[in-house]
């Protein structure tokens, strides 16, 4: 998909094939279609392998993905948790972790810092194999074939949110309390720690004796204090240089803008599972499914596009912004019928809606009538058909 969330391209793989594996021969179709064009590949942390950076640092391509700061090195953790070197991002002010911890944000006077965001950039160039060997002559005049490596230049750019650190907290403590009150029916037999659950934060401490009755669950304090570590903390990785007449809070934000849009990628899987009734899917043929699939891949770039087109006029209307909801479009659509009246004319069963008036502000197709001559409902069919 496109930066306005139109999609532009669709690939189909085998439910057990590796997403990561899929991402370069997309790509390389993708480079196909859109000659001598320059993109930015962006995904999150399930789609940012080594190879995949490297690839899109190549043929004028770029990159901005998701960087989990705990999967980084410790020199480049120590540097992130350094605190020095920090800016806000809305004027690159120099400020510290500490102090966005801990200002007062129920003064009126701090309520703009409390939605700001500071924000630290870290040179991280990584030697990777390019496949290649070379001759390379030791000391004693020997010759050893070894490995080639290339270096992949990219920054990270890691960020904190006081807001973001409070919102993920709150989800903690939630968790840590229903946590205690499963610490009081704890069943050892049935206990199973999973890594997302509630049951993370439970440990087990034997007794001298490896059996139940001298065990004892308890919270795991250490792994709380672990997870605080990384509230509030947030990170990308581009190949992306910054400009000369360019500031590094500017940027900064158009980086961080464009990651923030791949939520428009998981709303097209939304409507394309929810709306379009993607799935389940009844095929079982390699033939028919990708019919399927094609058919709910056109339909939603139908919608994309009706999408945009309403958005960008109520974006225009004088009254103020108006936001049409994915619920509102499609409903209006749906109800648009009419009734044949004895094959006298055409009466509407919809009503209005603001939707319903932006179409006819867009198309100028006057669907907004209570009844149609049969010669003028099929000319309007013809202009849409």
């Amino acid at each position: 998909m496109d930066s306005k969330g139109i999609p532009i391209s669709m690939c189909m793989a085998a439910g057990s094939d590796n997403e990561q594996t899929l991402a370069i021969p997309l790509e390389k179709k993708i480079s196909q279609m859109f000659a001598n064009k320059k993109f930015i590949y962006c995904a999150d942390s399930g789609l940012n392998s080594v190879n995949i950076r490297l690839f899109n640092s190549l043929g004028g391509r770029a990159f901005i993905v998701t960087q989990s700061i705990k999967k980084l090195s410790d020199v480049l953790q120590a540097a992130v948790f350094n605190d020095c070197d920090y800016h806000l991002l809305s004027d690159g002010k120099t400020t510290t972790v500490e102090y966005m911890k801990t200002f007062n944000r129920f003064d009126e006077s701090n309520y703009s810092l409390y939605n700001d965001r500071i924000f630290k950039i870290i040179t991280a160039d990584k030697a990777v194999d390019v496949g290649l060997t070379e001759e390379k002559i030791l000391k004693n005049g020997k010759t050893k074939t070894v490995k080639s490596k290339a270096t992949l230049k990219q920054t990270i750019i890691v960020s904190f949110s006081r807001k973001m650190m409070e919102y993920q907290r709150h989800i903690r403590n939630n968790q840590i309390e229903r946590a205690k009150r499963l610490l009081a029916t704890l069943d050892p037999e049935s206990y199973k720690k999973g890594p997302h659950d509630v049951t993370r934060f439970i440990k087990r401490n034997r007794g001298v004796k490896a059996d139940a009755e001298t065990d004892k669950y308890v919270l795991d304090q250490e792994r709380i204090e672990q997870e605080e570590k990384y509230d509030g903390y947030y990170a990308v990785a581009t190949n992306l240089q910054k400009d000369k007449n360019e500031s590094e809070s500017e940027f900064v934000h158009s980086v961080l803008s464009i990651n923030e849009k791949r939520y428009k990628i998981e709303e097209c899987f939304r409507i394309m599972k929810t709306n379009l009734c993607a799935r389940p899917v009844f095929h079982q043929t390699k033939e028919h499914i990708t019919a399927h699939f094609m058919i709910c891949y056109t339909a939603l770039l139908i919608y994309k596009l009706l999408e945009v087109q309403l958005n960008e006029y109520g974006a225009k209307l004088k009254a103020g912004a108006q936001h049409f909801t994915t619920e509102n479009i499609i409903d209006t659509l749906k109800n648009m019928s009419v009734a044949n009246v004895q094959d006298m004319y055409y009466m509407s069963t919809y009503t209005g809606s603001q939707t319903l008036n932006a179409l006819n502000a867009i198309y100028d197709l006057q669907l907004d009538r209570k009844y149609y001559q049969p010669e003028e409902l099929h000319k309007k069919l013809k202009k849409i058909l």
